[in-house]
């Protein structure tokens, strides 16, 4: 049986290295979210963030963390995302993305969620995708793994 998660919460923001807030659906076209600062013709075009990995991050913080506040696009629960591979796939309705890249180079002060945050989960547990085919993303939709690696 094929793992699969649910979206929890899907996130926009305007400005890279700013927080993104939660939005009633994303839609995804062949450069990733509509609307998104970090939508384009690269490898990184749609971040995805485990809540399981948001939850162990605020018992090291001490504090209630909002969705989107790691600058994910999309907030998974139900697999741990990190452990996949660049390659594998995830299929949500209609839309299908490519794992990319797991973790990421954090920029430390010149980012604002680092100042908010004072530190980020993103650099070892968020994973990035690239657009395979497009759609609209909402919470509580169900995301197929395909693991290919």
């Amino acid at each position: 049986m094929t793992p699969s998660c649910n979206v929890i919460s899907v996130n926009i923001s305007e400005k890279k290295g700013t927080i993104k807030t939660p939005r009633p659906f994303i839609a995804i076209n062949q450069h990733g979210v509509e609307g998104d600062a970090h939508a384009g013709n690269w490898h990184r075009q749609v971040s995805l963030l485990a809540e399981e990995s948001i939850r162990k991050f605020e018992k090291k913080l001490g504090r209630e963390l909002d969705y989107g506040e790691f600058a994910e696009n999309i907030t998974t629960k139900g697999i741990v995302l990190y452990e996949t591979l660049p390659g594998d796939l995830f299929v949500i309705g209609d839309t299908k993305l490519e794992v990319t890249q797991i973790g990421k180079k954090c920029h430390g002060d010149g980012c604002q969620i680092f100042q908010i945050v004072g530190s980020c989960v993103m650099p070892k547990e968020g994973i990035f995708c690239k657009v395979i085919q497009g759609g609209i993303i909402k919470p509580g939709d169900k995301i197929e793994y395909i693991k290919c690696s």
